[in-house]
């Protein structure tokens, strides 16, 4: 049974498992610095449908297809399916899953979505409740385009403070087992709010939340993030990641060179001309998924933070001149 630590984390007594992940790609991203990590790269972004969104919806289902296929499982064999993604209620996810036939807990925590849903699969996993569970999120270039921002076709200038929306899905299985990539434990992110209001500038928007759930985390367990082999954001790219250090720095944390970003490693920002970086929930779950997950299983890393943050806008509190909340989750994840 999960136990608390500290104020704020949740250690995780079963310790479940990564049984297996799976990450599916844009021709964009398929072209970044870890296109060949990903288990398929889609050279037509419409994956063959007819809409952004019917697309974004085949992107998420083929994630979850390969995640079983690798896992040696079923949609049968699956209790619980936690999905989300940017999309007005969570449409990708609803359309997408609506033939797998698994029990579906539908989440939204904007681009920290893969940590929730993984957060959320885990706890059910230790629970004892569920024997298997899934996790899978997912974003798309140009349905995330036409409902926040504008249609491609009208040509609009990005900021250089802009990101850019990954066209990607991740997928995790997680079950009980004695061996593989454990989830040890989990801080819940609290909603930070520093009023920054331009939806170009999401890193701004997210960076405190992430400064507060990693010295939360570090506080509830002693440790400095030289203990782990590397602490991963996502997606704070190139301006959020800079203002995370900032925040830290000024209650004495030092990330240093164990410090990435998915926003940052998952497009070339010079060569592909994405301004500040990747964002969206495809953009963390696929670099974990693809990436970061099939480190670990090769054991060139041991002991990491992963932290997905999300900027908790929507177009009706945008127009109203809202401010943009930033929201992240942390998970501590572990081999052996």
């Amino acid at each position: 049974m999960a136990t608390r630590i500290g104020a704020s984390t949740i250690a995780l007594t079963s310790a479940p498992r990564i049984l297996a992940s799976a990450a599916v790609v844009g021709k964009k991203e398929g072209e970044g610095p870890l296109g060949k990590a990903f288990d398929a790269v889609f050279e037509d972004v419409t994956m063959g449908e007819p809409s952004w969104e019917k697309a974004e919806s085949a992107l998420q289902k083929e994630a979850f297809r390969l995640a079983l296929r690798k896992g040696n499982c079923t949609p049968e064999d699956v209790q619980c399916l936690f999905a989300g993604d940017l999309l007005d209620q969570c449409t990708a996810s609803a359309f997408g899953m609506r033939e797998s036939g698994v029990p579906l807990l539908g989440q939204y925590g904007a681009c920290s979505t893969m940590a929730q849903t993984l957060s959320m699969a885990a706890l059910a996993v230790d629970s004892g409740a569920v024997e298997l569970a899934a996790a899978v999120t997912s974003s798309h270039f140009c349905s995330a385009e036409r409902q926040f921002r504008f249609p491609l076709t009208y040509g609009g200038q990005r900021t250089p403070t802009a990101q850019w929306t990954a066209t990607a899905s991740g997928c995790v299985l997680v079950k009980p087992m004695d061996k593989g990539v454990a989830v040890r434990a989990l801080t819940v992110g609290r909603i930070v709010d520093m009023g920054i209001t331009d939806a170009n500038n999401m890193g701004a928007a997210m960076a405190p939340a992430a400064a507060d759930t990693i010295r939360r985390y570090l506080e509830d367990t002693g440790t400095v993030p030289s203990d782990y082999d590397a602490v991963f954001t996502g997606d704070l790219a190139y301006c959020g990641s800079a203002l995370l250090k900032e925040l830290l720095a000024r209650d004495g944390i030092t990330l240093g060179d164990t410090h990435f970003d998915c926003g940052l490693m998952l497009f070339d920002r010079q060569r592909q001309d994405v301004h500040a970086g990747g964002s969206g929930c495809g953009c963390a779950a696929s670099v974990l998924c693809g990436h970061i997950l099939p480190k670990m299983a090769r054991g060139e890393l041991k002991n990491i933070l992963f932290i997905a943050t999300g900027a908790l806008m929507s177009v009706t509190t945008s127009k109203q001149g809202e401010s943009i909340p930033g929201i992240a989750h942390l998970l501590h994840l572990t081999v052996g």
